[in-house]
């Protein structure tokens, strides 16, 4: 039986991955006082004239809503808010298993962009911080922006903040591992939806020297016309020596390649044309832009994919859990950039030094502590930064 099939039994046996649990015992007229009716009554009453003793009266502390409109499901695309279910369940529970962060899925039966944004500003006072998943470009990056401005909590798409995260924490590392100076390599994005964007903005953070973003029409350039808004903003800050062509001409000369695209795109010919000791992240999922095999014999020093049977999985599990950990700690109005950085080098940092090589990049996803060093930094950051209610947090 294959893990399609094997995974479908489960999920009839389970009949979800997630449920309430009471917090609290109600065995008693006592207990039941205290629960609900009358004392309840109190800390509605304390809420109602501060309405930040929210955090410290519920649970909204450490809840956070993974919210999808189901149109960018995995691989699977525009598959509706019902199919999108198993997904977001399953989110929810990794942001249990790994941080102890209460989650709740929510789909929406919408495409519309204002109605969704405003269906999550309505329910936003029920929580600590808004994860957005799976949903398509470039409605994604509206809805992400326009929610930053109208609420007081933090919004995340993980599938553009997540992926760039962990990307960059890899090839923090893997410049490391290669002896490259970030700010000297030039790296070609294969990809210019959501993730690809999200993954050129944190580079640009991080100190990238040069960066050629291709998409599926060719390298994208200052002075082109493109159909995606968001295209011409990111134009403007890639492609230093505005050279044209395909995924070829792109990666001709360049040290590092990451793909959020399209199985076998790149060719071996490709990873020999780049400079040396290349670093290829291929992470379309199931099957990369290239298999790891095929680029190694064409001379890649270090590959990643997003596949867990291959060595340096490039998997948002090492960051996400970590970051709403971090950001509900100190009660953040946002995840900034300093915060996405700060993840970026807490998770490079969880490396043992004696253990860094190339197939050997990224921390164990199942190591505990991970979720920890990085909901550390990322409260240090968002005190730093600003955007924290609380300045001391326990983690």
């Amino acid at each position: 039986m294959d893990i399609m099939e094997s995974a479908l039994n489960k999920h009839r046996e389970w009949k979800g991955k997630i449920e309430i649990v009471s917090r609290v015992p109600v065995n008693s007229r006592d207990e039941l006082s205290h629960a609900y009716t009358p004392g309840v009554a109190k800390p509605c009453l304390e809420i109602e004239k501060n309405p930040e003793l929210s955090y410290d009266l519920t649970r909204r502390h450490n809840l956070v809503a993974v919210i999808t409109d189901g149109t960018a499901v995995l691989g699977l695309g525009d598959i509706g808010p019902e199919a999108s279910m198993p997904v977001m369940e399953g989110k929810c529970a990794l942001f249990k298993e790994f941080a102890d962060v209460d989650a709740f899925p929510i789909c929406i039966d919408s495409k519309d962009t204002d109605e969704i944004v405003r269906t999550i500003q309505l329910i936003s006072k029920s929580f600590g911080g808004i994860n957005l998943e799976d949903i398509s470009a470039p409605r994604c990056f509206e809805i992400e922006k326009q929610l930053k401005e109208k609420v007081d909590i933090p919004v995340f798409h993980d599938d553009q903040h997540g992926t760039a995260i962990v990307a960059s924490a890899a090839m923090i590392n893997a410049a490391k591992v290669a002896g490259k100076n970030i700010s000297d390599m030039t790296l070609v994005i294969n990809g210019a939806g959501a993730a690809g964007i999200a993954i050129a903005k944190q580079f640009i953070t991080l100190g990238i020297g040069n960066i050629i973003m291709v998409d599926i029409k060719g390298i994208i350039c200052d002075g082109d016309d493109f159909e995606n808004p968001s295209h011409y903003e990111i134009a403007k800050v890639t492609n230093k020596n505005k050279i044209h062509g395909g995924l070829a001409e792109a990666m001709k000369g360049a040290d590092a390649f990451i793909g959020v695209s399209k199985p076998g795109l790149v060719s071996g010919e490709m990873v020999k044309s780049m400079a040396e000791k290349p670093i290829i992240f291929a992470m379309a999922n199931p099957t990369p832009e290239i298999m790891p095999d095929e680029a190694k014999n064409a001379g890649a020093f270090i590959v990643g994919t997003g596949r867990s049977d291959y060595p340096n999985q490039i998997n948002n599990v090492v960051a996400f859990p970590g970051v709403f950990k971090g950001a509900l700690a100190v009660r953040a109005k946002d995840i900034n950039e300093d915060m996405k950085l700060a993840a970026a080098y807490a998770i490079a940092e969880s490396v043992d030094k004696s253990k860094l090589n190339a197939e050997n990049i990224l921390p164990d996803p199942f190591d505990r502590n991970i979720p920890k060093a990085v909901a550390k930094s990322v409260a240090e950051a968002a005190i730093k930064s600003g955007v924290a209610r609380k300045k001391e947090f326990d983690i």
